[in-house]
């Protein structure tokens, strides 16, 4: 299938990043900065091309309002880390963008985020305008803690149409056909599947379907609630056979450690021809429009990620990103305004808006507009996914504590690499901690 795009939204983040005193935030309204003023609340997102989207709505939103809004970005590539460093100082924002699960548990638990249920009980809609299963991803010992925002973000095989023809490959609908096709790509002087290895989380990305596929969601699960016997399994040595016959074939090239998605390292492999697939979520979409709007018009294709025969993971089981959210911090100053702001997230024009972009909000009306987004076809290929999909895994090191996420990327690279054997690595992922 082919997309026709616009702009949009990555994902996570890679490695720490130093920070001085003074954080380097860019602030879309009122003068930059951390912390609020007396009559504004502070919202933090993931800076990237959706930041578009958002300042419109802090735009509309500071039209009729007494209370204003101002919006801060800090680049993706840095979120997470300054994000945790600010999160318990002054610097705090009042409204912060985050990823649900395990993202946000040590914040509950330092008791820094304000339940929402509050605000749901005088404006129900604030939950029932939502998928329940997505809002729930935000839900922490029984309370709600996010509001969703942007959209859901699956994983697909992206590939480059051109590059795939002339190779005389077809997007893959087995893991023989990805292996089959692997050969041909290679034959014809291309590197097969691009990978930002450098940011090491776009590589747990296989990882995370194989594991799906081969033994069902069970697994992770069993392993996210503390049963570590979970990666000694069967099942867990056959997804990692087959991740490192997969590396071995050349599948990836040799330099894809060098390489990062967050600088658009890895999507302009793509682009340029120098690659025929790349794994990623759903905003490769607007990635690629932002890089070569020709390119993402004409020859960007995607599908499902392959099946896996024998395996036990149904082969329309997801992973990836359930969504985004805003949370509240406890110590902000004007709750009913942010609450007011929040509802702005199923508004028609927060849903026209996303889909414009290439997100799919997660909104209840999502389905009514799905004829105007940007490119109907990918807007409801994506859609009829998560529809279908029995089983959406959120992204593993959104699903653990963060605490548990640079020895988690650490242990795929290694693994990927060659630095680990199938020992090492399940006992690096058996010493992850869990909560």
């Amino acid at each position: 299938m082919r997309m026709k795009t616009r702009r949009g939204t990555p994902r996570i983040v890679a490695g720490g990043v130093a920070l001085g005193l003074t954080l380097a935030l860019t602030a879309c309204g009122d003068d930059g900065g951390s912390g609020s003023g007396e009559n504004e609340f502070t919202v933090l997102v993931y800076g990237d091309a959706t930041n578009e989207v958002e300042k419109k709505l802090v735009e509309e939103f500071n039209k009729t309002s007494e209370v204003k809004a101002r919006l801060d970005t800090i680049p993706g590539a840095e979120y997470q880390q300054k994000l945790q460093t600010i999160i318990s100082t002054p610097q705090a924002p009042d409204v912060f963008f985050h990823w649900g699960g395990g993202s946000i548990k040590p914040f509950v638990d330092a008791d820094l985020l304000l339940p929402l249920d509050d605000f749901i009980k005088k404006e129900p809609g604030l939950k029932d305008n939502f998928l329940p299963s997505v809002f729930d991803a935000s839900v922490v010992d029984g309370k709600a803690y996010g509001v969703p925002m942007r959209g859901t973000q699956p994983v697909m095989l992206f590939h480059n149409e051109k590059v795939l023809d002339e190779a005389g490959v077809q997007p893959p609908e087995t893991w023989d056909d990805l292996l089959d096709a692997v050969e041909k790509l290679k034959d014809s002087g291309v590197t097969p599947i691009a990978l930002g290895g450098g940011d090491q989380w776009p590589t747990q990305m296989w990882f995370q379907y194989l594991y799906d596929r081969i033994a069902g969601p069970e697994l992770f699960q069993k392993a996210l609630s503390g049963d570590t016997e979970a990666w000694e399994s069967e099942d867990s040595r056959k997804a990692l056979g087959m991740i490192r016959e997969l590396v071995d074939t050349g599948a990836f090239g040799k330099t894809y450690d060098s390489v990062k998605f967050t600088n658009n390292g890895s999507p302009q492999l793509v682009a340029s021809g120098k690659a025929g697939f790349e794994l990623m979520g759903s905003w490769y979409y607007s990635t690629q429009q932002s890089l070569d709007e020709k390119f993402a018009a004409e020859d960007l294709g995607y599908s499902a990620f392959p099946t896996v025969e024998g395996g036990k993971g149904d082969p329309e089981n997801l992973v990836g990103n359930t969504n985004n959210y805003y949370s509240v911090m406890k110590k902000a100053e004007h709750p009913e305004a942010i609450a007011e702001f929040l509802k702005l997230m199923y508004s028609d024009t927060f849903v026209k808006d996303q889909l414009g972009i290439g997100n799919l909000p997660t909104t209840t009306n999502t389905p009514d507009f799905l004829d105007e987004a940007a490119s109907p076809e990918y807007s409801k290929f994506q859609y009829g996914l998560v529809e279908k999909a029995p089983h959406f895994q959120l992204s593993w090191d959104q699903a653990y504590p963060q605490s548990a996420a640079t020895d988690l990327h650490k242990a795929i690279q290694q693994f990927f690499n060659g630095g680990l054997d199938e020992d090492g690595f399940i006992s690096a992922m058996q010493a992850l901690p869990t909560s």
